[in-house]
């Protein structure tokens, strides 16, 4: 019995049988498991994806011209029978219009395409400035101490306390004719204290930790140590908190714009929503006018939103699920 051949007793597998189906199970099965514990994450990065190919292909696709004022036309029988040439505005959609025209004959579905991208693009010039200004003062103020630390630490702790609309409403009206890339380098200046206080705390624990004096004590200098051990770890929670910033940024773009101190040379759903609010579209029912800028706007926001929160559980193991 103890001599017994056990290897007919193995499972045999069909000669044709073919190893990469395994591979491509066990493939699918890490995908899913990741989108399962990342669910949030997953679903925000849908929403931000569909957003920005929409902007980017109606930018491709539709002329801008379409979003000057008075491109709708349509011919008009005059009291002496002649034809003009006459503005079309508040067109309802059609084949035509998608989206319908607004008070200026402006094509809608072309000022949203436009809109959305240029409102991206301020968004993450200001969320790229603040999150890099940031986090450079969070980690100088944080690893290194002495004199700089204090004075970054009393700079950020006066500046966040102004509220950042009433000090964008003060700068503008300085100001002629912002442009997109000027108002997202405005708000991006003013708006990194909070990434700043929140890096140095982060800093001001890990530099502490028995990895980097390991590194210390094989001879890494500073720098090398951010870039190589400090970094990594809070890679996750400011990929978060330049979401967020980007968020913070269209938010306030928007708000700037409503009250007619954003651009005014360039398409952004600000822009848009102040020509809407001034010409009263929602009392007048031209819901083809205020429905498609609120409607990107709020999917944008919430698809910030989840992905912020997704890489809070990632950058936070309490917030992490199982699967």
């Amino acid at each position: 019995m103890a001599n017994m051949d056990t290897t007919a007793l193995e499972p045999q597998l069909p000669s044709s049988y073919d190893v990469t189906v395994f591979e491509e199970e066990t493939r699918w099965v890490k995908v899913s498991g990741a989108i399962r514990r990342n669910v949030l994450l997953f679903a925000g990065s849908l929403l931000i994806l569909a957003i920005v190919l929409f902007a980017v292909a109606g930018s491709l696709i539709i002329d801008e011209k379409r979003t000057e004022v008075g491109f709708a036309h349509a011919e008009r029988e005059t009291a002496d029978g002649s034809i003009k040439d006459q503005v079309a505005p508040r067109l309802k959609p059609s084949s035509e219009f998608w989206f319908g025209t607004d008070q200026f004959a402006r094509d809608i579905f072309a000022y949203v395409a436009y809109g959305t991208l240029g409102t991206l693009w301020m968004g993450l010039i200001a969320g790229i400035i603040g999150i890099g200004i940031g986090t450079l003062l969070g980690f100088i103020g944080g690893y290194f101490g002495g004199w700089l630390d204090a004075v970054i630490v009393v700079l950020s702790d006066a500046l966040i306390t102004i509220p950042g609309l009433m000090l964008l409403i003060t700068i503008s009206a300085y100001l002629d004719q912002l442009t997109v890339e000027q108002l997202g380098i405005l708000i991006g200046v003013i708006s990194w204290m909070g990434t700043t206080r929140v890096v140095r705390a982060q800093v001001l624990t890990l530099k502490n930790r028995a990895y980097v004096e390991v590194s210390k004590f094989n001879g890494q200098g500073d720098m090398e140590i951010v870039v190589s051990e400090l970094i990594p770890n809070l890679a996750p929670f400011i990929a978060a908190a330049f979401v967020g910033a980007v968020a913070g940024a269209i938010l306030l773009s928007i708000g700037l714009s409503a009250l007619g101190l954003g651009p005014q040379n360039e398409p952004s759903l600000g822009l848009m929503a102040f020509w809407f609010i001034r010409f009263g579209a929602v009392p007048q029912g031209m819901w083809w006018w205020f429905g498609p800028p609120i409607v990107v706007i709020a999917i944008f926001i919430v698809g910030l939103f989840m992905i912020t929160a997704g890489l809070d559980q990632i950058a936070n193991p309490r917030l992490r699920t199982s699967v």
